[in-house]
């Protein structure tokens, strides 16, 4: 009795992650419209092709080195042209897993 229990909670614990982290991509993806990424960046055939196409960025790079650019992009690559943004933990945290969803 005691593992369908543990295998209850198994299933409910990454039901709320699977949650957590939908939920954390579309915010991204909001972050993505607000802050203008648009202007810049194609993701399919939205956006304005001046810069890097984002369509497909998150299987060339993880969540955690897509964060690491978006905190500071110079400091990441000096010579790289993206301005250092205005945001948030949260809202790098979202924005990361929103263009590490793009695939």
């Amino acid at each position: 009795m005691s593992s369908l229990i543990m295998g209850i909670v198994i299933v409910l614990v990454g039901c709320a992650v699977a949650a957590d982290r939908e939920s954390a991509v579309t915010q991204g993806a909001k972050v993505f419209t607000a802050q203008g990424c648009n202007g810049c960046h194609m993701v399919g055939k939205t956006g304005t092709p001046i810069a890097t196409d984002l369509t497909r960025i998150g299987a060339k790079y993880s969540e955690k080195q897509l964060r690491l650019w978006l905190a500071d992009p110079r400091s990441q690559k000096p010579t790289a042209h993206m301005p250092r943004l205005a945001l948030t933990s949260a809202e790098i945290d979202s924005l990361a897993a929103y263009l590490a969803s793009l695939r």
